[in-house]
């Protein structure tokens, strides 16, 4: 795959090896839907005002799709949806769509084992190193009520860069507790 996506407005792609990685981590994991992959699953992208990354759809209801896994059966029709924004930072996309293909596989649950094989099928990038990330963190500041932090100790301000309450104060080092 070059990229995440043929041309502007073409359907996503699995990135190559991608599947057989996802096998390798899956041995011996309850993943009963991984043999029907291949014929099941179907790639689009979301609207662009989609607020995820990815959606996993499959057709029938939660009642038939756990029906399903415990007998081993198909599952039916499976859709992965990615948001188009992932087009412009590959190791994003990469990751999003092997926690995505996870789903499409039959691991249902965002439990530590999901995560472990996605950080080490497709490890997600650090903020720093992500386009997207830093732009969806800069649209939850700006959404937030307060653009500064104040120290209630020393009464320092300082410029809100992070989503998450400062632990202690960059001047006084004191525990931080806003006024």
């Amino acid at each position: 795959m070059q990229g995440p996506g043929t041309e502007e407005g073409g359907l996503p792609e699995i990135p190559t090896g991608m599947i057989d990685d996802l096998i390798a981590e899956l041995e011996g994991e309850d993943a009963p839907f991984l043999k029907h992959l291949e014929r099941e699953l179907s790639l689009e992208w979301l609207p662009k005002e989609e607020g995820r990354l990815g959606i996993t759809r499959f057709e029938c209801d939660h009642h038939e799709l756990y029906r399903r896994r415990r007998l081993g059966a198909p599952p039916g029709p499976v859709t992965i949806a990615l948001n188009p924004i992932l087009k412009g930072d590959q190791a994003l996309y990469r990751h999003t769509i092997a926690h995505e293909l996870l789903h499409a596989a039959g691991l249902l649950d965002h439990d530590g084992r999901h995560s472990e094989i996605a950080k080490t099928v497709a490890p997600a990038p650090k903020l720093r190193d992500s386009p997207v990330l830093r732009e969806l963190r800069q649209n939850v500041l700006e959404g937030l009520p307060e653009g500064q932090w104040i120290c209630s100790k020393c009464g320092h301000a300082w410029e809100r860069r992070r989503v998450t309450r400062p632990v202690r104060c960059p001047k006084c080092a004191s525990r931080f507790e806003a006024e």
